[in-house]
């Protein structure tokens, strides 16, 4: 099976979300025979933000691109066929203002391609391609945005990252939300840690249990 496992925090190894993903990826790693990991970190390498010539160049058709079309799509074809090559996706992220970091706007722009991550159905509706992938959402913030949170009405990331793959595909992704950290105190920044990685260790059981059982009825056919 192949994971593609974004980060998106510009904090490095003080970040939790990095913290958390890594612990996700461990815990699989450990439950899955054969776990390809596709590692991508958008703030060692972040994607290039989208430019008119971007725009021009993915709305021509391929077979009318130019060399210089091309390249500006180079960057974009390459995460879109990473995307695609997935089995399962999770992407790490702290919330920035109520919502997900710039690298990660800039990431989902650049894998939102007509005729490669959703295509057009016959009568014009828009299709995603993203339909086979487990998603799984880490997110981490400072504050409690949880129902009942007086923040709760600012959570501007979930319903953001919902439509952005739900376009692409992606029905049902999970989310794991590390609240409160920043803006707590000890106490509380831990039990919000303990209680991710515990969510964490069960979509690992699950996913691992699933891709089982599907492997052993595509052995047997």
């Amino acid at each position: 099976m192949k994971l593609l496992h974004v980060d998106a925090s510009p904090k490095a190894e003080k970040s939790n979300s990095r913290a958390l993903s890594q612990y996700f990826v461990e815990v699989l790693s450990q439950k899955t025979f054969q776990l390809e990991i596709d590692y991508l970190d958008l703030a060692k390498h972040p994607c290039d933000h989208v430019s008119g010539a971007f725009a021009k160049a993915t709305y021509t058709a391929p077979e009318e691109r130019t060399e210089d079309m091309k390249a500006v799509l180079a960057q974009s074809d390459s995460l879109c066929e990473r995307v695609l090559a997935a089995d399962a996706i999770v992407c790490a992220m702290p919330m920035h203002n109520w919502c997900y970091p710039s690298v990660f706007k800039t990431f989902i722009d650049n894998i939102t391609r007509t005729g490669l991550t959703y295509v057009f159905g016959p009568n014009g509706e828009t299709i995603g391609q993203l339909t086979r992938q487990k998603t799984l959402f880490i997110t981490t913030r400072g504050a409690d945005l949880g129902p009942g949170s007086p923040y709760q009405a600012m959570d501007a990331l979930t319903p953001a990252l919902t439509a952005a793959f739900g376009f692409l595909g992606v029905q049902n992704p999970e989310f794991v939300d590390a609240q409160p950290l920043q803006f707590a105190n000890r106490e509380a920044h831990e039990a919000a840690m303990i209680n991710a990685r515990q969510a964490l260790s069960e979509v690992a059981e699950a996913w691992a249990a699933s891709w089982e059982v599907g492997g052993h009825l595509a052995a047997s056919q």
